[in-house]
């Protein structure tokens, strides 16, 4: 199983960024996607899901409206649309599956760095 996080790198504050994550070795549309990030010195943070029916999707208040988790089950790919960027979106942004609904998630890729600076 593979998940390979791609869309990182250097955005200004108050800007946009997307992120892919492309998975392979799975049957992307029966688990459930989340996106993590994990800044430097902090725990890791939950940031977005979205169900296997592309349907449902949960966010943190800290992100909330600032960003849209999508999914596209015909390219195995899962998105994070990022917007009004700030300071502390700085981090590794990770994906992950997990097949149960309400259980852990079963794999997780390796991240990809999304640095936000004015």
């Amino acid at each position: 199983v593979q998940l390979q996080a791609s869309g990182g790198g250097l955005v200004q504050t108050g800007g946009s960024r997307r992120l892919s994550c492309v998975a392979s070795g799975i049957t992307f549309s029966r688990y459930d996607m989340g996106w993590f990030r994990q800044a430097l010195g902090k725990e890791r943070e939950f940031v977005a899901s979205i169900a296997k029916n592309g349907i449902d999707t949960y966010y943190p208040a800290s992100v909330k409206g600032r960003f849209t988790i999508s999914r596209d089950n015909d390219k195995n790919t899962v998105y994070l649309q990022m917007s009004s960027l700030k300071a502390e979106d700085t981090a590794q942004y990770f994906c992950a599956a997990r097949f149960a609904p309400s259980g852990d998630y079963n794999y997780w890729g390796l991240g990809t760095l999304v640095t936000v600076s004015s």
